[in-house]
């Protein structure tokens, strides 16, 4: 696997003409200021009365409708949620889109399941940070950047490639080093990623354990301090150093009960459903569902929400978290 730096960028690719940035959230407004920091002419898309025009325009950025936006640059970034891409590539992109633009997103999902459909001449392109975008505009201006996966699904000019290498250092990703894959892996693996581990499981572990020490006589509270609470910990130290930092610093007791235990709870049994939940999103079927979900109105998804947010650890968590100082709005600001 090779890993790209910033060496391996020409950032003039990007830079000599205008980006057009579609959509002013999270990513939305890293990659704008990134880009404008960096030297590029960047125009950011939004819909009429869009809430995020005054923070654009606050921040120094030409602020423009999406349709002219497309029509005045040569790259076009569209950050946007992606049940919203459907209607805005239809409605205001692709009627403005020119031979030889580039489209760039910063997931796979509405260009791998169809909901996009760009013309042959333009290219096709991904840039997706490992990381929420308030973090990828701290890391660069603090010299450094965020790890990127970068993608090539239609090469029209024959440098689609050199041009999201060129967006990747440009918003600082190739600091960190970017990964060169497919809009099919990224979007397959960012799926799954996100159900069977980081918000699906991980959520559904927690609420289990907790409702397990409650139905056995235990305190709420004691439950959430050792299901939720404590979970903080153990992340930070795999993030910081994966499982061997984690085995470093929590006790031997608590590592021998990782070494004989975990293995009963993520058993066989659970690997092979998250085979199946691997197998509705390569064959579409998790795709089709959840864009037939936002066809219908999401009723189903506010149920669901609804039921997950009346879990009893909710209510036990807010409890205690209101007496935790740390947690508090501007606890950690410099005055407090």
């Amino acid at each position: 696997m090779k890993l790209y730096s910033e060496q391996d960028a020409n950032p003039a690719a990007v830079k000599s003409a205008p980006v057009a940035v579609i959509g002013y959230g999270s990513q939305g407004r890293a990659h704008a200021l990134n880009l404008k920091n960096s030297g590029c002419e960047v125009i950011v898309g939004l819909r009429k009365n869009a809430p995020t025009a005054k923070r654009a325009a606050a921040d120094g950025l030409e602020v423009a409708s999406i349709a002219d936006a497309t029509r005045n640059a040569k790259l076009i970034a569209i950050l946007t949620p992606d049940m919203t891409h459907e209607k805005i590539f239809a409605d205001d992109v692709a009627p403005n889109l020119k031979e030889g633009d580039a489209l760039l997103f910063a997931h796979g999902f509405t260009v791998l399941y169809g909901r996009v459909r760009p013309p042959k001449n333009v290219d096709v392109i991904m840039v997706a940070p490992k990381g929420p975008g308030d973090l990828v505009r701290r890391e660069y201006e603090k010299g450094r950047g965020v790890p990127c996966l970068f993608a090539v699904h239609q090469d029209a000019t024959g440098k689609a490639k050199e041009k999201a290498l060129a967006y990747a250092s440009l918003i600082g990703g190739t600091a960190a080093g970017a990964i060169e894959t497919t809009f099919r892996e990224e979007t397959e693996t960012d799926l799954f990623g996100e159900q069977a581990v980081l918000c699906g499981g991980a959520t559904e572990l927690v609420m289990a354990g907790y409702e397990t020490l409650v139905a056995a006589g235990y305190k709420p509270e004691v439950a959430y301090y050792e299901c939720l609470h404590e979970l903080k910990l153990i992340v930070d130290l795999l993030y910081e150093g994966g499982v061997a930092k984690m085995h470093q610093f929590v006790s031997e007791t608590a590592k021998y009960g990782d070494l004989v235990s975990g293995p009963r709870v993520i058993n066989d049994e659970t690997r092979a459903r998250m085979r199946e939940v691997l197998t509705d999103i390569q064959s579409g079927a998790f795709a089709r569902d959840w864009i037939l979900e936002n066809q219908a109105g999401k009723p189903r998804y506010a149920q669901l929400l609804e039921k997950d947010l009346a879990h009893p650890i909710e209510k036990t968590g807010a409890e205690l978290r209101a007496r935790m100082a740390w947690l508090q709005p501007g606890a950690n600001t410099k005055d407090a």
